[in-house]
């Protein structure tokens, strides 16, 4: 009986070494432990030491410290039709590990569901512009809706994060094009606008110099210090404006003098032809003729000289035109036959 009786009492301690041992239960400092007590939630322990009644009592941990979770790559169309790949970082931590057990099975994995569904979402109701650009805005869009749509579960998101915006190439290639032309448009405008400085720089000096009679001189003299200091064979002379003003001008008083000899010249010209010419009587005759010749049109000749011949029928009535028996050249010939006599007497 004495050696049934020590078993008992060995086994009995036994169970309440093992019992003590189970009861004691150790948290770290970034941990929470959930207690439940014949399926009911008793609370969150921790950290450090405390004590659950074994059998009766089921602990669950849960880690409080951040959770860096990376949202896979997505397949997202923006609101300006442009297929774009986007994946994103996001950072959350357990404020409420009662919430965490109770409300959702997986925590992690529901939040990395929500954050994939949220991201589509949100990029396409973006344009490309603004995914490219405002990409704090958006982060801060993303931040807010998966918070509050993870809040019942006792999980708190701090930041969201748009990793790489992967663009096709042919957008690629457009937005190097569009860089290209916005550079472009750039440097001809900064160009623009340093031509109109110079210039107007350059009008003024030019105003200051005409003021000075010596400033340009000055000028040439600074300008031939600045080609001596280069290694070149080119000489310049220096010449006055005032010398260049007294050679031009002698030029100009040579060319006015020859034009008055060319105008004298052709008066002279004039003079001699109005000496030689014939006498006034003896000219107009033989001038009236040559002009009323030339009046006459060719076919019009032609027909009044078939006309004139023997035996030819006008074209009006039938009759035979005979020719006169004098004729004007013969008369013209006379008269300056005589005119030319008189000026021999």
């Amino acid at each position: 009986m004495e050696g049934t009786g020590l078993i008992w009492i060995g086994a009995i301690l036994l169970i309440l070494i093992v019992g003590l041992f189970n009861s004691i239960k150790v948290v770290q400092e970034y941990e929470r432990g959930v207690v439940f007590r014949l399926g009911r939630l008793v609370g969150a322990k921790g950290p450090g030491l405390f004590f659950i009644i074994p059998v009766l009592d089921r602990v669950v941990k849960i880690d409080l410290r951040v959770v860096t979770l990376e949202i896979p790559t997505q397949e997202v169309i923006t609101k300006d039709n442009v297929s774009v790949r986007v994946n994103a970082v996001l950072y959350f931590r357990v404020y409420d590990p009662a919430k965490a057990v109770i409300n959702v099975t997986d925590f992690i994995r529901a939040t990395l569901q929500i954050a994939q569904t949220t991201l589509r979402s949100v990029l396409g109701q973006s344009e490309l512009d603004e995914l490219l650009s405002l990409r704090d805005k958006i982060n801060e869009i993303l931040q807010r809706i998966i918070d509050k749509q993870t809040e019942p579960w006792g999980i708190k998101v701090s930041t969201v994060e748009v990793k790489d915006v992967e663009l096709p190439q042919s957008m690629q290639r457009a937005m190097a094009r569009q860089a290209e032309a916005e550079r472009e448009k750039r440097a001809k405008i900064i160009h623009a606008e340093g031509e109109l400085q110079a210039s107007t720089s350059l009008a003024q000096a030019a105003h200051v110099m005409g003021t000075e009679s010596q400033s340009m001189q000055l000028r040439y003299l600074q300008t031939l210090t600045e080609i001596a200091a280069e290694k070149n064979s080119t000489i310049i002379f220096p010449l006055p404006i005032d010398l260049l003003s007294t050679l031009m001008g002698g030029f100009g008083g040579n060319g006015q003098r020859e034009s008055q000899r060319t105008t004298n010249g052709s008066a002279t010209n004039v003079k001699t032809e109005s000496k030689t010419k014939l006498p006034e009587n003896v000219a107009n005759p033989i001038l009236r003729e040559q002009e009323q010749a030339k009046a006459i049109p060719f076919v019009d000749r032609m027909e009044s000289a078939i006309s004139g011949w023997p035996g030819t029928a006008n074209s009006v009535g039938d009759t035979v035109l005979e020719p006169e028996a004098t004729s004007p050249s013969a008369t013209d010939a006379t008269a300056i036959n005589q005119s030319l006599g008189k000026k021999k007497r």
